[in-house]
């Protein structure tokens, strides 16, 4: 282990190779985005990011529908690709959208939001994006079930992020911020980020 930890840190030293699960364009880009924020922004370490799309197979129609559901499906997509690709890359990355609920005053809310799972040789960690509230108009009348089928917005317009913002946020960015966390969380205490300004 430790001279898997040595050469994980050497390799490091020269870029960062990702494999992440999927090939839409706004989920690799993002993840890369995630990186590049955290290793360039957060430690002030210039290295180059390779992010290399693996197939998956895509799930049917709808999103997942609870924070749960969600993860175990990021953590299978990684640990598979992990467990097929073995240590040719520094991380495995899944990120999914999935719909979640809150239950207050005797009444659903429905909210969307990205997670990412990262596997590495230094373990898994987990991130999110922020959550955004499915409007009530949207939703109302229809059934638990039927909710991750109503997602506004479609793939071709930057997909449901980007319609329930207006544009001011998008897929990109969510994954972007869900890959972020889950980096933050999985080398908290072992990299020292810069100095706060």
């Amino acid at each position: 282990m430790i001279t898997d930890l040595k050469d994980f840190w050497q390799r490091l030293q020269t870029g960062v190779e990702v494999a992440v699960a999927g090939p839409s364009s706004d989920r690799l880009l993002g993840v890369r985005d995630g990186l590049l924020r955290y290793f360039h922004d957060g430690l002030d370490r210039a290295v180059s990011v390779v992010v290399v799309p693996q197939p998956i197979e895509e799930p049917a129609v709808g999103l997942p529908v609870s924070d749960e559901e969600v993860l175990e499906l990021c953590r299978a997509r990684a640990l598979q690709l992990e467990s097929s690709l073995g240590q040719i890359y520094h991380f495995y990355i899944a990120t999914e959208a999935g719909v979640h609920t809150v239950e207050l005053g005797g009444r659903s809310r429905y909210f969307v939001r990205y997670w990412t799972v990262v596997r590495g040789l230094l373990g898994e960690a987990w991130g999110s994006s922020g959550s955004l509230q499915l409007p009530e108009r949207i939703v109302e009348g229809l059934s638990h079930d039927q909710i991750p089928l109503s997602m506004p917005g479609t793939l071709r317009s930057g997909g449901m992020i980007s319609s329930l913002t207006g544009g001011l946020e998008t897929r990109r960015k969510a994954v972007a911020v869900s890959t972020l966390h889950a980096l933050s969380t999985l080398f908290y205490g072992i990299l020292d980020s810069r100095p706060v300004r």
